[in-house]
This record gives C-alpha cells, structure tokens and sequence, in this order.
C-alpha cells in the first residue's frame, strides 16, 4: 500500500511539516517514490504575482536545459525567477540530476487576448511537447507541471531524504496546500512519471489503492481525444482525470466526481430525488466505474481539497484538524502529526457514500453523501 498525506491552511507552511507525518506513516510504503504537489506559493526570495506560471520538473543533464531554455524562449515565455534547490544528491540514489526545476515565467504576449480556457490548452500542450522532447531524447527532460501557482516534486527515496536532499526544511518555499505520496507504482517500474500525485490543467489526486479497472477507463479516456489524456504509466493516474473530465468537460460540481466513480445502486437511484439525472450519468460513464480498494485525496484549482474511496473501503483515510487548518491522511498518525492540536471532536473517517469537501476558505468541511441533493448546470 501506499500512504497519503494531505494539509491545507490558511497560512502559508512548510512542506516539510508534511513529510514529517509521512515520516509517522513510514510503515505503509517502501521508500521507493515520493511526489508532492505545492499551491498557493511563497518564497522568501521572489514576490509571487497573480500571473506567473510555474515549470516544475527535472533537467537531467545539461543538454536537456539547454533545450528547455531554447523552447521557452522561442515561445515567448520570459523568465522571471529560477528557484536554486538547496541540493544534497548524498541523501538519495538517483545521481542524473543535473538540475531541479522550478521556475516562473511570464505567459507569451501573443496569449494577451486569449480567454481562459484557451490559456488553458496552451499550457497543457506546451507542457506535453517539453515531455515529448524529453521522452524522444532518452528521458533526459522530466516535466511535472505548467501552471499558475503550483509546484510539483517528484524524486525516488524516502520522503525525509528527498526533503532533505532539496533543503525543503529550509522554509525557502510554503504553501497554502501540500499534497503528498510515498512509494512509485506498484505494478510497473518505477518512473517519475508514476509519482502521485497527478496533475491536469489544474486538477490533481493521488490515490492509495489499486484500479483494477484501469485499462478500460485508460482506453475511454483515451478515446476522448482530448491531448492531456495520456501517459498512464501509473492506474492511478485516471482518478485525476476523471475529476478532469467531470469538473472541466462535463462541468459538473466536485460532489459528482462520487456519482462517477462509484455510482449509487439502481434501488437508491430510485429514492434519489435526482435519480433520473443520476442514472443517466451512471449510463454515459459506466466505462469510469472504478474497480478498488481506493482512498482518493484531491485538489483543484481554487484550493478546494476533497476525499473519497470507494464501496470496499479497505483504504482508510482520516480528516482532522480546526477552523483554518485542516489535514487528510491515510492514518491517524500522520493527521496527528500535522495538526498536533487539532480538536480532536472533529475526527472524521468517512464512509462509502461520502465525500470530504475542505472549501478554500478553509473555516469547516463539509461531509457530503451521495444520498444528499447537489447543484445540475443549468443545461440539466
């Protein structure tokens, strides 16, 4: 199994807090991967601005970010700021890491007119063509992210050593949320691609579990024809994007992202007040059906954080914390480590039926059951 710790808060932390309560879980996973993801940034050295965009990845040599510097400038992308890790390769096993990337741009002037969405796409494919030219060039180009206000980490060891391999006990970079995952793909070999958590156009989960459904939701997904479906080197990366695909194509609220992935019974259905509804979207995405056991801990774009599992439930994980500061982990352990003075009343391991929504707001959260009524779009 793996383990997962999320925290959120009103106030910027470190991300070290985090992988110290990995740390506390550290008899859940093997030491083999660690993947954290950042939002809401700050650094002690760079003012962060409402429209910087953020490229986290992993130059592995020198060519690589001779590349990586071309195809920004090219395309118009002005460099802001270039985050020096604090780097100590002598605390992990990997010694092709010529450098870690984190940097912020300015997005190209062409883009000035450009409505979100199609901001949106740009970004998502400038990041899948410096994936692809790592990929065509022996993998020596690793690239996790390009977004506002997110980073993403990824690198194989244990959460502490990776911590400190990149001076993430420094406080030089916080965070309002901190996502965070140990141990790479259990099926495959490993691959920093396979790292929760996984990330799309602002969308980001990690799971503990196996999907053993995985290749027939891969292949609908795929059959979409939308460009950010690929990689699946990991079958867990689907849960990110069918909260992609239900928030972002379907448009539909966070509390549907249950309904899809473990859709009611027909008999609920029946004494749903939106049963109707319900079915049909039970009967449009029956391919995304996902098969467990799975806790599925997410963010989107405007910091919301959510957890899920599914019917089996033999993937616990845990909410705690107060008003302001809030902490999801696979263990009771690792939420106590994060919130040590929490108020320990509102403790809550949810059900098959819920999800755990932390609004960005950040003051309760709220638990939310798929026998409840939510908001249909207009359209519906």
């Amino acid at each position: 199994m793996c383990r997962l710790a999320l925290k959120t808060a009103s106030a910027p932390f470190s991300p070290f807090s985090v992988l110290l309560a990995m740390e506390a879980m550290q008899e859940g996973y093997d030491g083999s991967g660690l993947g954290l993801l950042l939002r809401g940034l700050t650094f002690t050295d760079y003012t962060y601005h409402a429209d910087d965009l953020i490229l986290s990845g992993i130059a592995h040599s020198e060519p690589a970010l001779h590349r990586l510097n071309a195809f920004m400038q090219d395309r118009g992308f002005e460099l802001r700021y270039d985050h020096e890790f604090e780097v100590d390769l002598s605390m992990i096993e990997a010694t092709d890491r010529f450098k870690y990337i984190l940097r912020v741009y300015i997005k190209p002037q062409i883009w000035a007119n450009f409505i979100q969405e199609e901001v949106e796409h740009e970004l998502m494919l400038t990041r899948l063509s410096l994936r692809k030219d790592g990929e065509e060039n022996g993998g020596d180009l690793t690239v996790f992210s390009l977004w506002p206000d997110v980073a993403i980490i990824k690198e194989v060891g244990w959460p502490l050593g990776v911590g400190e391999c990149l001076g993430l006990d420094t406080n030089r970079i916080m965070s309002r949320v901190c996502m965070a995952q140990g141990r790479q793909n259990t099926n495959w070999g490993i691959n920093l691609y396979a790292c929760h958590p996984f990330f799309l156009q602002g969308i980001a989960t990690m799971t503990n579990g196996e999907n053993t459904a995985f290749i027939p939701i891969k292949d609908w997904l795929t059959g979409r024809n939308f460009p950010g479906y690929i990689g699946y080197q990991s079958d867990s990366e689907v849960f990110a994007h069918i909260l992609h695909y239900v928030t972002k194509q379907l448009k539909l609220p966070l509390e549907a992202y249950k309904h899809v992935i473990t859709p009611l019974k027909s008999n609920e259905l029946l004494e749903h007040p939106q049963g109707d509804f319900l079915r049909g979207l039970r009967d449009v995405c029956r391919r995304l059906i996902i098969d467990g056991p799975n806790a599925v801990i997410g963010t989107l774009p405007d910091e919301t954080c959510m957890l899920a599992m599914d019917a089996k439930k033999m993937r616990p994980a845990t909410i705690g914390g107060k008003p302001g500061e809030w902490a999801i982990a696979s263990e009771m352990c690792g939420v106590d480590a994060m919130i040590p003075d929490r108020d320990e009343s509102l403790d809550f391991q949810p059900m098959r039926q819920h999800t755990i929504i932390v609004p960005p707001d950040r003051q309760e959260y709220k638990i939310w059951s798929q026998f409840d009524q939510f908001p249909l779009p207009q359209a519906a």
